[in-house]
């Protein structure tokens, strides 16, 4: 697989990644978060503010990879 099309399906991959993890950190926040004080508050949302990374780093790793000779 080229890296033009590793790109193209890397793209939407962390889109959909994106878009999945935003709704069901929302879901999960509104759900057990909201209205159990400051603190709990600030460390769930500095957690969910941070946690999507490691996954969107593996996608783009896997974009970055050269072509096969």
């Amino acid at each position: 697989m080229t890296i033009r099309i590793r790109k193209f399906i890397g793209t939407f991959a962390t889109l959909f990644w994106l878009v999945f993890y935003a709704l069901v950190v929302m879901a999960l926040g509104g759900e057990y978060v909201v209205g159990r004080g400051m603190l709990t508050e600030l460390v769930f949302y500095v957690v969910a503010g941070v946690a999507w990374v490691p996954v969107a780093m593996v996608i783009i790793k896997w974009m970055a990879r050269p072509d096969p000779a």
